[in-house]
């Protein structure tokens, strides 16, 4: 990803709708399965970006962040998160060193070649017992100029990440679209994009009743996400857990 956009990830992640409503909908997930734990919990964020998801997640347990550019590390750090610049592929971890593994927007990149050795990877330093939480983008028929402008290599089905975890001996626990209500919006969008030849990212403040509006649907759905599956979206969650023997 360029540094522009990552300019733009640390000036709107904390407010933007979008990148807020993913995390609603990520807590809705992980609350119900993290009861108190007997010993403060360990929790990866692979590729964690400019660190806001690691703040999040605090809420859970100690929280360490791992990514591959230098500007989100040194982004990530600036706000006072623990992260080491390294590639998911090869994790600078020792075998079962987390409660908790995430990975937001991750294993679509580009520069993730393998993302059955990645997803082994965040398996390996998973302690046995542990929680895996993936999310990736959905769908190829929302292929657009974002895609082209943060280097996308796949947007994902909800089978095509049940069948990664499937491969790498996790148990699967559940798995759901996201930004569903939100879905035909979107996809207009995007035939609009190809139709006008549009160029470039979608990270952008809209105009403010929209922001308010679109952030009420994602806490909607986040509600929603809390006692069903949702059946299609803009995004895929999936959450696993590795086997205790």
């Amino acid at each position: 990803m360029n540094a522009d956009e990552y300019r733009r990830m640390a000036e709107m992640e904390g407010v933007q709708w979008w990148y807020a409503g993913m995390r609603r909908i990520a807590r809705s997930l992980l609350t119900p399965l993290l009861g108190p734990a007997a010993s403060p919990r360990r929790i990866l964020d692979a590729g964690c970006g400019t660190g806001w998801n690691l703040q999040d997640l605090s809420a859970f347990g100690e929280t360490h962040g791992i990514d591959l550019s230098p500007l989100a590390v040194i982004t990530t750090r600036r706000r006072g998160g623990r992260v080491v610049q390294g590639d998911v592929l090869c994790l600078p971890y020792a075998p079962r060193t987390f409660d908790l593994v995430t990975s937001f927007d991750v294993l679509y990149h580009a520069w993730v070649q393998d993302d059955v050795q990645a997803v082994r990877e965040l398996a390996r330093v998973l302690k046995p017992g542990g929680l895996i939480l993936l999310k990736v983008p959905a769908l190829k028929i929302l292929w657009g100029a974002h895609d082209e402008a943060v280097h996308s290599r796949h947007r994902y089905t909800r089978g095509e990440l049940e069948t990664l975890l499937a491969k790498t001996r996790l148990e699967l626990i559940r798995s759901t679209y996201a930004n569903s209500l939100l879905f035909p919006v979107l996809l207009t969008r995007r035939y609009l994009d190809r139709l006008l030849t549009r160029h470039g990212s979608d990270v952008e403040m809209l105009p403010p009743l929209l922001e308010r509006t679109f952030g009420a649907l994602l806490s909607i759905e986040a509600r929603l996400i809390s006692v069903l599956n949702l059946p299609i979206g803009a995004s895929v969650f999936a959450i696993a857990r590795k086997p205790a023997a």
